[in-house]
């Protein structure tokens, strides 16, 4: 895979009910990290950002990779999971074994499609108990710390990408 091409990001849903829209809003975000990915090749999204961060485009998609994983498939729907990157001793994704772009992105976009069913397998009250924050947390919140996790990120791939080639946009 030389580039990320060809992302549509599904436009806003003004009404409908709670459910659809927080599953387009979710969408969205998920469309906006690969769109600010868009025509960039794997040494672009490897570009690390200022110091003293090491942030980059791809450690993003393997971050919100994880992130997915977690809050979906892990605490949601209770599956043991097995690493899909090597980690340092201290859990940080281990870059001296790097995963090649398609892969990055492969396992990004089947995490989201399977994130996708749990969270249409489970009701907004359901509750379950997740280790990240100690306590039990709904369905809902899953969904809401999701949207609020992808924008936190989508922000930083805005200025990530300003900085290696001066795109911008929403």
């Amino acid at each position: 895979m030389e580039a990320i091409t060809d992302v549509q990001r599904p436009g806003d849903l003004y009404i409908g009910g709670e459910r659809e829209i927080l599953a387009n809003m979710l969408d969205r975000q998920r469309a906006t990290l690969l769109w600010k990915c868009e025509g960039l090749g794997e040494d672009q999204l490897r570009r690390r950002s200022v110091k003293p961060s090491e942030l980059s485009l791809f450690d993003l998609l393997r971050h919100l990779t994880g992130a997915e994983r977690y809050w979906f498939q892990r605490c949601l729907d209770g599956r043991d999971l097995t690493p899909l990157y090597l980690t340092t001793p201290e859990g940080e994704i281990d870059d001296d074994h790097p995963t090649p772009l398609a892969g990055v992105v492969q396992n990004f976009l089947t995490t989201c499609q399977v994130s996708r069913q749990v969270a249409a397998a489970h009701a907004f009250d359901d509750v379950v108990y997740s280790e990240v924050v100690r306590c039990s947390v709904s369905a809902r919140y899953v969904l809401w710390h999701m949207v609020e996790e992808y924008a936190r990120h989508c922000g930083h791939a805005d200025l990530l990408r300003e900085s290696i080639d001066g795109a911008v946009g929403q």
